[in-house]
């Protein structure tokens, strides 16, 4: 049997690949990113009443010291808010509850519409990364989500390459990081709407030798609220769900979570996301909700890439 070795499991409320360019070291990196990722729910799932971001609401108002893993996960979140003009915005969490997002995505019933809520803005997070030290202000509720994934697709990308000295892809529900040497030919990576299938049912076939790779969309994570569907990925300007321009954005970065952060941001711009991404010189795929194609600074043709 030839490489690459993978293995998968749940986790994070999407599914955990890893792949690695040694047999040895799968089973190591397997157990490493297991571990790792349970931290990383307990520091930031607000779906947990004991996780370090529950403690945070709870202790709304004053000064809190969190671990050096949610002070890293936290920094992550608002530089994304930065680098996207709060088109990413990690305090959407009441906008998200408002929609009826409030447990795990497994666990969310239809209910009745509420008033859309606005996310206050990352400016309202009170955060000293010397001394790890937040304040959140009453009313603010985070939601790292856009973010959280993808910080630990680097983090622990990056890790088990060190402690293995072998090529990593980790793949946490279509955000990707490559860390090591890459296997001969470089990572084939497979995008399509839901990332279950993309292997099965590949809208485009990419190859990765390092950084980040996200995919966002509306297609897959939908519920129904007051009687409409609606999706994950909320415009914090409006509390509402982005309007459905792009079913998918598939965006390449130095890293994943820099790419997570365009993908998501040009799922809320729409239309606008073309001249957004292609000034910042970032390869993307974007996949109307017709099913047209558009791709943005040299992102690479693909012979089964159709437009229609």
């Amino acid at each position: 049997m030839t490489g690459p070795y993978s293995a998968a499991f749940p986790a994070l409320g999407t599914t955990a690949r890893v792949l690695v360019t040694e047999e040895a070291a799968l089973g190591p990196a397997t157990a490493l990113l297991r571990t790792r990722l349970a931290e990383v729910d307990r520091a930031c799932s607000r779906f947990r009443p004991d996780s370090e971001i529950s403690a945070l609401h709870r202790a709304a108002g004053r000064e809190v010291e969190v671990s050096p893993l949610l002070a890293d996960a936290l920094s992550a979140a608002l530089r994304a808010s930065w680098l996207s003009g709060g088109l990413v915005d990690p305090t959407v969490g009441g906008s998200m509850a408002a929609l009826g997002y409030d447990r795990d995505f497994a666990e969310i019933a239809d209910g009745p519409a509420a008033a859309p809520v606005p996310a206050p803005g990352s400016h309202w997070v009170l955060f000293e990364p010397a001394r790890r030290v937040v304040v959140l202000p009453r009313g603010v509720m985070l939601d790292l989500g856009a973010t959280a994934k993808a910080f630990a697709a680097d983090q622990t990308a990056a890790e088990i390459a060190r402690r293995t000295g072998c090529g990593v892809l980790v793949n946490l529900g279509g955000d990707l990081a490559a860390a090591g040497p890459a296997p001969a030919g470089g990572w084939q990576i497979a995008i399509g709407d839901d990332h279950t299938d993309a292997v099965a049912h590949p809208g485009a076939t990419i190859t990765l030798t390092s950084g980040g790779l996200a995919t966002s969309g509306v297609a897959r994570r939908t519920w129904r609220r007051g009687g409409r569907v609606v999706h994950h990925i909320v415009d914090p300007r409006t509390g509402e769900p982005a309007d459905p321009c792009w079913r998918t954005v598939s965006v390449a970065a130095k890293s994943c979570v820099d790419a997570n952060t365009a993908s998501t941001a040009s799922v809320v711009l729409g239309a606008a996301a073309l001249d957004w991404l292609s000034s910042r010189g970032l390869p993307a795929r974007l996949v109307s909700s017709r099913g047209a194609v558009r791709t943005t600074a040299g992102w690479p043709e693909d012979r089964r890439e159709r437009a229609s």
